[in-house]
């Protein structure tokens, strides 16, 4: 007897459409990973994850080592770029390795490796050509100082709103005619210094959101009178507007609650307005007294205000200071009013003729 054959059906597919459903997926995932990779590339994860190594490997290297890695940086044996610093001082080496320093007129532009040094907290750039500070400054949200004067530079970019962290900005000697709204963004400053950019004739009101500056500089400018915003700057203990074209001060001075010393001389101010005597924390005040007819006599009276009228006058000038640069007179004349007022600093004491100081002399 013959055994039944057993039947057996054996599904038949399509290889095809197999091949098409895995070379989906394949093409689904390769899609995703390249978005993943030009996510990654845009992010700044990486540059973040370059600048923690490069910290945690400065630690780990030897003096010589570091010595090496920083003439590397610079390009040059001779260069005046300094990063990474080394001294007997854990702690000073440490801060400076977060200090950025720049000197010499042979510097036209930024080193390119700057802008990866997210982590600095303080540039100081000095009497170079460069022109301009770079946008991707607006990465540095941890600098607090910027120190960039006589550098010929001719605007500052709004990216500098951008940080939040800036206490000092220097500016002096340079040639701006304008200074940008956004640096009123910049809520924790508490130095601004604008010395000598020569046409600055006005700041922006935005600058009114300085809540914290102490210290305002715009000495040797084009300004005709006290900027709105500064007599919005509630914190604001030292204003130095001299050498500017100012013929009155504004009767609302007196906003000026924390003003402690004022600098007005090399002006043509002929009235100072009674509400000035409404500022009980003012201990200093320098004025040019040539065009002078009006002052309050709580001023002039006042055992706790050292008032110092200064005459100027041209007669008998020594030639060699008739020649005299420009910028080096006006430091001149800076380095005079620093010494003559560190004199005066402890004669509180003293009797009340010795606090009020009617000074003639060549400025």
């Amino acid at each position: 007897m013959k055994a039944d054959r057993v039947g057996v059906d054996i599904p038949v597919y399509d290889l095809s459409l197999i091949r098409d459903l895995w070379e989906g997926r394949v093409k689904k995932y390769k899609q995703r990973q390249k978005k993943e990779e030009e996510r990654i590339s845009k992010s700044a994860l990486a540059r973040v994850n370059q600048q923690w190594q490069y910290r945690i490997a400065c630690r780990k290297l030897k003096s010589a080592e570091v010595t090496a890695l920083q003439c590397y940086l610079d390009r040059s044996a001779n260069s005046e770029l300094h990063i990474l610093h080394n001294d007997n001082n854990d702690n000073d080496s440490e801060n400076k390795k977060f200090i950025f320093e720049l000197n010499g007129d042979k510097w036209m532009k930024l080193p390119e490796d700057l802008q990866f040094m997210t982590y600095l907290k303080e540039w100081h750039i000095h009497g170079t050509k460069i022109r301009e500070i770079p946008t991707y400054i607006e990465a540095f949200v941890d600098l607090r100082v910027l120190d960039v004067p006589k550098n010929g530079l001719t605007k500052l970019p709004v990216e500098i709103g951008k940080l939040i962290s800036l206490r000092e900005l220097n500016v002096n000697y340079n040639k701006l005619m304008s200074i940008p709204a956004e640096l009123g963004e910049c809520e924790n400053l508490e130095r601004l210094e604008m010395t000598a950019n020569r046409n600055l004739a006005e700041l922006p009101f935005e600058l009114s959101n300085l809540k914290k500056l102490k210290h305002l500089d715009v000495a040797e400018n084009q300004f005709a009178t006290i900027p709105i915003c500064v007599l919005r700057m509630e914190s604001l203990k030292c204003l130095d507007i001299s050498n500017n074209r100012l013929k009155d001060l504004p009767e609302d001075i007196d906003r000026l609650e924390a003003l402690e010393t004022l600098f007005l001389h090399k002006n043509n101010v002929r009235y100072v307005p009674m509400t000035m005597t409404n500022l009980v924390h003012l201990k200093m005040m320098v004025i040019s007294a040539d065009e002078l007819y009006s002052i309050p006599s709580q001023l002039v009276d006042s055992p706790d205000i050292k008032l110092i009228r200064l005459y100027d006058n041209p007669i008998n000038v020594p030639d060699e200071d008739m020649n005299m640069d420009a910028e080096a007179q006006d430091e001149h004349e800076k380095e005079f009013m620093k010494t003559y007022i560190e004199t005066l600093q402890d004669r509180d004491t003293q009797p009340m003729y010795t606090t009020k100081v009617s000074l003639s002399c060549l400025l």
